[in-house]
């Protein structure tokens, strides 16, 4: 949230200082966050990034990561389609679209564990809307900076999914 908010900070304030706080933070979800030996993004590491085995350290919330992914997509954006940023963004929605998509119901789901083992939260396993936007904005974001048609395909299969559930024909709120 820190990203997007200094991104809105620097493009109203007209103010580029910001920039040094969206790569601080970016760095950080990189060197800490980003498990590349467990394909993961973590929701929780210990002070030095390490991984907290235990069921709140284990705990991902794919839709967090997406919105990350996208933010950071959003600065590669910026940055005139920065290759690293894109490819970071995308590995960040690669590894949770992995372990956060329904592969029986579709839809992705609010929590799962790092290492599969049960979810403290009985509602780990719902799939709320936000989650779901999440997971549509990234792939759209990953579409237009990469033209890779997988990203194409879990656009499709997300806005499918969100749109054939949430919306309210009556009403018109999700």
């Amino acid at each position: 949230i820190g990203i997007v908010t200094a991104q809105e900070m620097r493009k109203n304030l007209k103010d580029e200082s910001f920039t040094g706080l969206i790569n601080k933070w970016i760095d950080e979800i990189e060197k800490d966050f980003v498990k590349h030996d467990m394909k993961l993004v973590m929701e929780t590491v210990g002070p030095n990034g390490e991984f907290i085995d235990h069921f709140d350290g284990r705990m991902l919330n794919p839709g967090h990561a997406m919105e990350t992914a996208w933010f950071i997509m959003e600065e590669a954006r910026i940055r005139g389609n920065d290759s690293r940023l894109v490819e970071l963004g995308t590995t960040l929605l690669d590894y949770m679209w992995e372990i956060g998509w329904d592969n029986e119901y579709g839809g992705i789901i609010y929590f799962r564990d790092a290492k599969g083992l049960p979810v403290q939260e009985y509602w780990h396993d719902m799939k709320f809307w936000w989650p779901q936007n999440e997971a549509i904005i990234a792939a759209l974001y990953a579409l237009r900076l990469t033209e890779n048609k997988k990203y194409e395909k879990w656009h499709d299969m997300i806005h499918e999914y969100a749109f054939n559930l949430f919306p309210d024909p009556e009403y018109g709120e999700w």
